[in-house]
């Protein structure tokens, strides 16, 4: 009875080999561009564990990583990347981030994959041997005229090796679908990586490719905005996005040094436009990467992709899965086995090639593209003259701010504490004169003199904070910042990851920077909420600062970002503004600078 059980339940596991290639396509389209499908062949997988367990006596594991926690909000609401550089909204982009790579890491993703191209063959024939033995045995002497004898010893032969199989089936199985073993994993990361970097390249190639497609109505654009003189001239300028796009291309891909050669703008007439264009190097090394780059990167950037759909469409997947397939799609010279060996071969090769093809376009677009010495020259010139334009326009900004500085204290010194000191001079007068006479009006005078002083002394303590506030000199700016965020109205956080003291100077600035940004946002954001995130990153000071208001803030038509961004103008520094409509508002300002004397990075938040 055993081994007639093993016989049928060789034929069952042979029945369910058909749909594995369908399950085999789903985890290809999954690994090429739909992640969640990677999982649908899973269950099918399950089922064969649990039957070479229960069938074959081989127990095997589910290998699978645990599926990662979806993503958690911060204290801000916004979602991060698992990098931590990129912020959303909602959760469905990091949701992708975190799916994709539990998916494509998985060594048993791979494994499975493997076992459903090979299994139709490899473990289809070892399970389906017994019953096919068993069928020639008794179909052999009727229909081929063979011996009998024969057809008994093939029958009795199925019937005997039918538990063997069964098991032999079994281990294959676990050969491929149980956990990797530690040498087996760092080769399939190996795999993984050269795999994910070819097919990324491949990807790569393609845009290349079809975005070269839009060079062709764009050349006889640029050559006709060149002949036409001042009116053209606009058009050049706008044509110059493509040659800047794959400039981008060369400086992220192959990490070539491609910056942009162009000169800067020099007069506002339309004939000083015009001769700025004709001038300019830059504007015939354009015209002759387009004249060239529908040759060189069209036809040779869209061969892998082409080769690799073809391959794994017209060759791999009809010569497995169409038995009827026509004479010229899923054959190659006539067999089937020989497309699925070209078909593989084939993708290998486009796998390989991608990398250096998009290397070798990039060094080519790096030939016409980079800047000549020349052209490197004019470009730095004109750099350092705006440079020296800039440090004389922070240089008068802040000579201005500082005059003006100096007359505020001035002026809150004469009308403030100096008439307060006036007033209680003239209050001790009258005391003295009033001590002999009238003792109790003089107790009265002395008792206003003291409040005097007391509002003399207020006065002078609010003009040093407004100065250099102390507790930014004995604290630092991470406790003082949190000093003003305990004042503030609104709920305010503080986040802080400095590890050394700033330069006094570069304090002061980014101190009054976060206390204008907080009164503004307590002002006119309609915010409930404040984070405040300081870090020192890349030799400079980032200090970020996130609301829940309105939004809508624009530098160009407020006083206070305008002046922030005088103040930190005179460091070199640099403010970013998001406030989209409805929020949130976004400020992040950087300083150049350095830290020294080690502190320890520290949390807070208001209540």
């Amino acid at each position: 009875m055993r081994y007639v059980r093993a016989v049928w339940r060789g034929l069952a596991l042979f029945a369910i080999g058909p749909l594995k290639p369908v399950f085999a396509v789903g985890s290809l389209l999954g690994i090429a561009a739909l992640p969640w499908l990677i999982e649908f062949p899973r269950p099918l997988m399950g089922l064969a564990r649990r039957l070479a367990g229960e069938w074959s006596g081989v127990p095997i594991p589910v290998p699978y990583q645990p599926k990662p926690p979806p993503p958690t909000p911060g204290p801000d609401g916004l979602y991060r990347s698992a990098d931590g550089r990129t912020l959303y909204k909602t959760a469905a982009g990091p949701a992708f981030g975190r799916y994709y790579t539990w998916v494509m890491s998985d060594l048993a993703t791979w494994r499975d994959l493997g076992w459903l191209v090979l299994d139709p063959v490899i473990g289809g024939a070892i399970a389906v041997l017994p019953a096919a033995l068993i069928a020639f045995g008794v179909t052999g002497p009727l229909l081929l005229r063979t011996n009998v004898f024969i057809g008994l010893v093939s029958i009795a032969v199925g019937v005997l090796i039918a538990p063997w199989m069964l098991r032999l089936h079994g281990l294959w199985t676990r050969a491929l679908l149980s956990p990797a073993s530690a040498a087996a994993i760092v080769r399939a990361r190996a795999f993984g990586w050269w795999f994910a970097n070819g097919q990324i390249a491949n990807s790569r190639c393609f845009a290349i490719g079809v975005q070269s497609l839009l060079v062709i109505p764009l050349v006889p654009v640029y050559l006709l905005a060149l002949l036409l003189g001042p009116l053209g001239a606009p058009v050049v300028v706008w044509s110059r996005w493509l040659p800047n796009l794959f400039r981008m291309y060369g400086r992220r891909w192959s990490e070539l040094d491609l910056p942009r050669p162009y000169l800067p703008v020099s007069g506002s007439s339309w004939m000083d436009r015009e001769r700025w264009v004709l001038r300019d190097p830059a504007t015939w090394r354009d015209l002759g990467w387009l004249i060239f780059q529908p040759v060189i990167g069209i036809v040779p950037m869209l061969l892998p992709m082409t080769a690799f759909c073809y391959a794994m469409g017209g060759l791999i997947g009809p010569g497995l899965f169409d038995p009827n397939g026509s004479q010229w799609v899923g054959q190659l010279y006539g067999s089937r086995w020989l497309a699925l060996v070209g078909g593989v071969l084939l993708v290998v090769a486009m796998l390989a090639l991608s990398p250096p093809l998009v290397r070798a376009h990039s060094l080519w677009s790096s030939l016409l593209l980079r800047p000549t010495a020349k052209a490197m020259m004019l470009v730095e010139r004109e750099e350092l003259t705006a440079r020296v334009e800039q440090l004389t326009e922070t240089r008068t900004a802040a000579t201005d701010t500082q005059a003006a500085e100096v007359r505020r204290i001035e002026r809150d010194l004469h009308d403030g504490a100096q008439a307060r000191l006036v007033a209680m001079g003239m209050t001790l007068g009258a005391i003295e004169a009033l001590i002999d006479q009238d003792p109790a009006a003089a107790k009265a005078l002395v008792s206003k003199a003291r409040d005097s002083s007391a509002s003399a002394l207020a006065e002078l303590r609010t003009l040093v904070r407004g100065i250099h506030p102390p507790i930014l000199a004995e604290r630092g700016l991470a406790d003082a910042i949190r000093a003003i965020a305990l004042d503030s109205p609104l709920d305010v956080q503080v986040k802080a990851a400095l590890d050394g003291q700033l330069a006094a100077p570069v304090e002061s600035a980014a101190y009054f920077a976060v206390a204008e940004l907080l009164t503004n946002a307590a002002r006119h954001s309609g915010a409930e909420r404040v984070w405040i995130d300081l870090r020192h990153l890349d030799s400079a000071l980032r200090i970020s600062v996130l609301d829940d208001g309105t939004g809508g803030a624009d530098p160009s038509r407020g006083s206070g970002l305008r002046g922030i961004e005088r103040r930190l103008g005179t460091f070199d520094g640099r403010v970013t503004v998001s406030s989209p409509s409805g929020g949130p508002t976004m400020v992040t300002m950087e300083l150049p600078c350095a830290l020294s004397s080690p502190k320890t990075s520290t949390f807070s938040a208001t209540d």
